[in-house]
């Protein structure tokens, strides 16, 4: 299976791992499956830090290198036909994160590991909660 980590989900198996739930955490483990990650969720996690909404441990870069390293991920980019694949979901709201995360999952055939009820609400993408 083909994971697309939201932000929360992939911050949480770093620092939370108690926070995921036991299929996610299978999932995560289960070493048949690749574990995708987008650009936005580091942009979010920029965002979320600087709000003092995350805290983590040293400086940002040196984290997220660290973070690289400890659990590879594949770089889920964001491209033209992503940003066109938003016109094949739904969400029942408008940040545009989600929409973007949605659109790549639906576009690279990823699922989307998350626990954001707004994303599990969503249709066009599969979800692994």
């Amino acid at each position: 299976m083909k994971l697309l980590l939201d932000t929360h989900i992939w911050i949480w198996s770093l620092v939370e791992p108690r926070r995921l739930s036991k299929p996610v955490r299978t999932a995560l483990q289960d070493k048949s499956n690749q574990l995708w990650l987008s650009p936005l969720s580091i942009w979010e996690l920029i965002i979320l830090r600087e709000r003092g909404r995350v805290t983590l441990e040293g400086p940002l870069e040196p984290w997220i290198k660290q973070a690289k390293e400890k659990a590879p991920m594949q770089e889920a980019t964001l491209t033209t036909e992503v940003v066109l694949a938003v016109k094949k979901v739904t969400l029942p709201h408008r940040d545009p994160v989600d929409w973007f995360l949605a659109a790549t999952a639906q576009y690279y055939s990823l699922t989307l590991v998350t626990a954001d009820k707004a994303l599990l609400a969503g249709s066009g993408f599969t979800t692994l909660n």
